[in-house]
């Protein structure tokens, strides 16, 4: 598959342009010299989300459940005297959420009405260092991108949801994210995390840890149970064995089987698969479903999915190894994931 399509966490597909987009206007300064940012003189406005140039997408409502879904990072902010969060008003970045959407987004809009802001994510020097300092990314998440997110969120329940039921989705960074306001956000507002169906977050850990000091966020269990985190990170076996670093496996991480929906090492062959995503043209979002041999299974001692998928790994091995499927963690398994949406939702009405 093509590898321009999906964003990265700490990989920027490409340095931005600036362009205005009406959804901020001015820039202010922020001293966030406690989360040990280095560049945060000249950071962005915050998004006003009453203005719908600060959503990718508020969809028509035609479902009554709807996805609030945070993409990856597609800033790449990697230069020195490159600000450490984006703009609104990058045009660079609004192409490449537009290519999340058509590629990652797309498998929840059969069943669900897909909402997505934008927000001011952390750029790849910012995200490098919170893994340094602390061995993940939520010193570099947990101030700017996640009070906008947070945000987005408040405004979304007051004005867009209308007391629907919800998934929660997104991608590396975007998990990232998701995984921080579930510990943070939903723990303050069990009125809303009631109604969530399920929370996708894929290209991130989530950990014994996190379920274990957060009682209230539970794992999956089969391909069905609603409420419920799904998560996976897809490597081949070479980052395996080599037990090498990957920027977005965190020690104790739990996946979850896309193929067989199960917890444990029973192998999943590519004739489970219904449909992987091969890209054909990125810039005109077009796709076709299709056979790479993505089989899976989870390799518990590391906590993620490895496959024998006819895919191109990652180049950037410092920081996801030789052989890490990061970019296909939708698209391997995209039909599977679209089935698997369908389910939870009926679960979830049918004890409603």
């Amino acid at each position: 598959m093509k590898k321009k399509i999906l964003a990265l966490l700490v990989i920027g597909v490409i340095a931005a342009s600036i362009t205005a987009c009406g959804c901020q206007s001015s820039s202010t300064t922020t001293d966030n010299s406690t989360t040990g940012s280095t560049n945060n003189s000249n950071v962005a406005a915050a998004p006003d989300y009453s203005e719908k140039e600060c959503w990718c997408q508020v969809p028509e409502i035609s479902k009554d459940v709807d996805t609030f879904f945070v993409y990856p990072t597609v800033y790449s902010g990697k230069n020195e005297g490159d600000p450490d969060y984006a703009s609104l008003d990058n045009a660079e970045v609004k192409q490449q959420v537009d290519e999340v959407k058509n590629f990652q987004a797309s498998v929840f809009e059969e069943s669900t009405n897909v909402f997505i802001p934008y927000y001011r994510q952390a750029g790849l020097k910012r995200a490098g260092e919170a893994v340094k300092q602390t061995g993940n990314i939520d010193a570099a998440i947990s101030d700017i991108p996640y009070e906008d997110i947070k945000a987005a969120l408040d405004y979304y329940f007051t004005n867009y949801n209308n007391g629907r039921p919800f998934i929660l989705a997104g991608h590396s960074q975007g998990s990232a994210i998701i995984r921080y306001a579930l510990k943070n956000y939903f723990k303050e507002h069990p009125e809303y995390y009631e109604r969530m169906v399920a929370a996708y977050t894929l290209g991130y850990s989530i950990t014994k840890e996190d379920l274990e000091s957060n009682p209230h966020m539970k794992f999956a269990t089969g391909e069905d149970d609603a409420g419920v985190i799904i998560s996976w990170n897809t490597e081949g076996t070479q980052n395996v064995e080599g037990k090498v670093f990957n920027v977005v496996v965190l020690p104790n991480a739990i996946s979850i089987n896309p193929l067989n929906w199960k917890l444990d090492e029973t192998y999943a062959p590519a004739s489970e698969n219904k449909g992987s995503l091969k890209v054909v043209d990125p810039a005109a979002g077009k796709a076709d479903i299709g056979d790479v041999g993505a089989d899976a299974q989870i390799n518990l001692e590391r906590g993620v999915v490895v496959t024998n998928a006819n895919g191109t790994p990652i180049a950037i091995t410092e920081f996801f190894g030789p052989q890490s499927y990061h970019n296909d963690d939708y698209g391997f398994y995209y039909n599977n994931i679209k089935e698997n949406v369908a389910k939870r939702i009926a679960t979830y009405k049918a004890s409603h």
